[in-house]
């Protein structure tokens, strides 16, 4: 399957009108953002697990990153609550499950050759530092390369810099409505933008972002 796969494109989708698609493992549900490969693929993808539901025990081969959107997401390693971002690198091993149900954003396949780091912050509970402009704050998450992973707020008028995404930009909107001058993206927008973009983003509201640069073109192994 191949799904949003020419990163020097443009990909805007609201995921909140999409619906939902089954796993094979009944009581999990996606919502594919991008993908190339079969059921093992470099993907981006929502994730939602029923109350009660799991997946099986696997590997993962190209590594594993993932945010908690809500509800509790859970493992033989721990138990993940909404706002928490792991990383489970090249070669790490788990059976996911979610006793009470929970929504997850998860990238596959994405990983530098490398970046061995295994990472499980819950936001809730981390430190916001001051943004790039006043009313902007932010939470780091990682950072490999050029690679850059944070959580960003932005206050009610709050307006960035212009500048440019020399490795690509993604964003989830987690809450609010992030805009710039190509438009306005509400809670449950994700966005793709090609290396070299650039804008100027704003919010006039407020709003919260999950947010990667400096990741694209993939430089990750696809599965074979």
């Amino acid at each position: 399957m191949k799904l949003h796969t020419d990163y020097t494109q443009r990909v805007v989708i609201d995921t909140t009108a999409m619906a939902w698609t089954p796993s094979p493992l009944p009581g999990v549900d996606r919502k594919p953002l991008d993908r190339d490969g079969g059921e093992v693929a470099r993907a981006t993808s929502l994730v939602r697990y029923a109350p009660g539901s799991a997946f099986s025990a696997h590997t993962h081969g190209g590594g594993e990153e993932f945010y908690v959107l809500d509800g509790v997401f859970e493992d033989e390693h721990g138990a993940y609550p909404a706002g928490t971002y792991v990383r489970n690198p090249i070669g790490s091993r788990h059976i996911p499950k979610s006793t009470a149900g929970c929504t997850i954003l998860v990238k596959l396949w994405q990983f530098e050759a490398g970046d061995s780091a295994q990472l499980a912050i819950d936001t809730n509970a981390a430190e916001w530092q001051p943004g790039r402009v006043p009313g902007q704050r932010e939470i780091p998450l990682h950072q490999f390369g050029d690679e850059v992973v944070k959580l960003i707020d932005f206050a009610p008028g709050c307006r960035s810099l212009a500048h440019t995404h020399g490795g690509g930009e993604e964003v989830l909107v987690l809450a609010g409505t992030l805009s710039d001058e190509f438009g306005d993206y509400p809670a449950g927008t994700w966005y793709r933008v090609p290396p070299g973009s650039s804008h100027t983003p704003f919010s006039r509201d407020g709003c919260r972002i999950w947010f990667k640069a400096g990741h694209l073109p993939p430089r990750a192994k696809l599965p074979q």
